[in-house]
């Protein structure tokens, strides 16, 4: 059984069919507006009501803590409840019992996502759970792409098979075309002389042709593209990514490498996590925003209390209901495996629409005016995240988490461990040309010197245990970008290893 938006339940098919007719039926602008004159809190506290009345597992999560379902009624009650993670609860229950009725046949797709030692996290979902997140792309195809109006082939770049990332984003685009977008969408996945003959033998088919994958798997397509001779503006190219923060430098250097003259429009990025697909888009007002505090940096660390620029999103707190806490997001949302305050490690905050548009006001800024120079689209009324990243110590690169935990392993070999005392700094960097590598910093052990020998060792060890121990670092990043560029410095190098100072294994750029 499934909660539908009225709060009744209905069986499976039903809520399929009532799903997918919505979202065919509803317009896009409808959608959007809905958190005006519906209440985000009272949905959210009564999905809580039902995942407390049908999910095994969180009532057995809310009996541990002593909670009594009836006693949570208002928005001040739901906020004292206790955050799920996902050692306090996924990895505590069968995956039937995170399901409604402790059925696990209540969904239609398992996804699969890598933990820090290589184990995979199952994800159950169901087709409504798309439905939702195809109202995202559909945000980014008609709102920046304009795709009511061009013939469109969309290119999923993103890594198929199981993984999250390339099956949600065909499925979501699909949807999105069935309501009457004129999309065609193809597959090549991450094989990237796939994604060139497509491109070649189809491109001039379409009036534009959007490319959508892990941002430095993009630029590698791109750079690639280029070398061959391949004429990326000849195809109106767009971009929509996913999976890592970039700077305005990074997108401005890829837009006009395939010959983009707005990158409000013609680039967009979706956040999205495996446990609950995508939480929120950008759009091109919170681009043009995010390009105005790029070149304003002092006013960026008065709006966000950090010098480094976030990734800066809109959402729909209908769908996807979030809170800060200690400066980390938590997030609730209806899924085959429904979230109640979950605790997603990633650090940012929130900001409502009018707040932000009254301090760039205050600031000089009119991002709404500055948008109509452009087009007419994208000004979206919805409120704004912003977020820096994971709060933990894993870094991001082509879309795959990778652990401090694996490179310790790869340190550890016999050959590997009398050269090392087994401290590194973990880093994704970026070389003159803005490509991403790996950059593991290490520190030698006492008395033994720097030589390329040692650097070459430890890459190939660092490189093997990675893949034998991270799915997703072997699927998801390219054979080309997985070697790690490896540093020696001695102990105590006061830059990364100064004495006296707690060490953290990685580093956020």
């Amino acid at each position: 059984m499934f909660l539908s938006n009225n709060g009744k339940t209905v069986g499976k098919s039903q809520q399929a069919l009532q799903a997918f007719q919505e979202f065919l039926t509803i317009p896009l602008d409808t959608r959007l507006k809905r958190h005006q004159n519906t209440s985000p809190e009272a949905i959210t506290t009564t999905l809580f009501q039902e995942v407390a009345a049908n999910v095994p597992a969180y009532k057995a999560f809310l009996s541990t803590h002593k909670i009594n379902p009836a006693s949570v009624q208002t928005l001040a009650d739901y906020q004292t409840l206790p955050l799920q993670t996902k050692e306090n609860y996924l990895r505590q229950h069968s995956l039937a019992d995170l399901c409604r009725n402790g059925q696990l046949e209540t969904c239609d797709m398992i996804a699969v996502s890598s933990g820090s030692t290589g184990k995979p996290t199952f994800w159950a979902r169901f087709m409504t759970d798309e439905l939702q997140i195809a109202t995202r792309f559909e945000q980014i195809f008609h709102d920046s792409l304009f795709a009511d109006t061009r013939r469109t082939l969309a290119v999923v770049c993103f890594t198929l098979g199981t993984w999250v990332g390339g099956m949600y984003t065909t499925n979501c685009c699909r949807y999105v075309a069935q309501k009457g977008y004129q999309i065609t969408v193809v597959t090549p996945g991450n094989n990237k002389e796939e994604i060139f003959r497509i491109v070649q033998e189809l491109g001039e088919a379409f009036d534009q042709i959007v490319l959508l994958g892990y941002p430095p798997f993009i630029k590698d397509v791109v750079d690639t593209g280029i070398s061959r001779s391949i004429d990326w503006q000849k195809y109106q190219t767009k971009l929509v990514f996913a999976g890592e923060v970039f700077s305005e430098e990074w997108r401005s250097l890829v837009g006009e490498r395939i010959g983009a003259k707005n990158p409000c429009y013609d680039t967009a990025a979706l956040y999205g996590t495996a446990d609950a697909g995508v939480l929120g888009n950008e759009t091109p007002l919170s681009i043009c925003i995010r390009r105005f505090l790029a070149e304003h940096p002092a006013i960026a660390r008065e709006l966000f209390g950090e010098s480094r620029l976030p990734t800066l999103v809109q959402y729909d707190p209908c769908d996807r209901f979030f809170e800060v806490q200690d400066g980390t997001l938590l997030f609730s949302g209806n899924n085959g495996i429904p979230l109640i305050r979950y605790h997603i490690a990633d650090t940012g905050g929130l900001i409502p629409y009018n707040t932000m548009l009254d301090f760039l006001a205050a600031a000089g800024f009119d991002p709404v005016q500055a948008l109509q120079e452009y087009g007419a689209r994208g000004n979206c009324s919805l409120p704004f995240v912003y977020v820096f990243g994971r709060s933990d110590f894993t870094v991001s690169y082509f879309g795959a988490n990778i652990y401090p935990e694996n490179v310790t392993v790869g340190l550890e070999q016999p050959e590997i461990q009398q050269w090392v005392t087994g401290k590194f700094v973990l880093q994704v960097k970026e070389d003159a040309d803005r490509n991403r590598y790996l950059s593991v910093v290490v520190e030698l052990a006492p008395e033994i010197d720097d030589s390329e020998n040692k650097r070459d060792a430890i890459a190939i060890s660092i490189h093997t245990q990675l893949l034998r121990l991270n799915s997703e670092f072997a699927n998801y990043v390219p054979p080309e970008y997985q070697m790690p560029q490896i540093m020696l410095v001695p102990m105590g190098d006061p830059e990364y290893f100064p004495v006296g100072v707690k060490h953290r294994y990685t580093r956020k750029n």
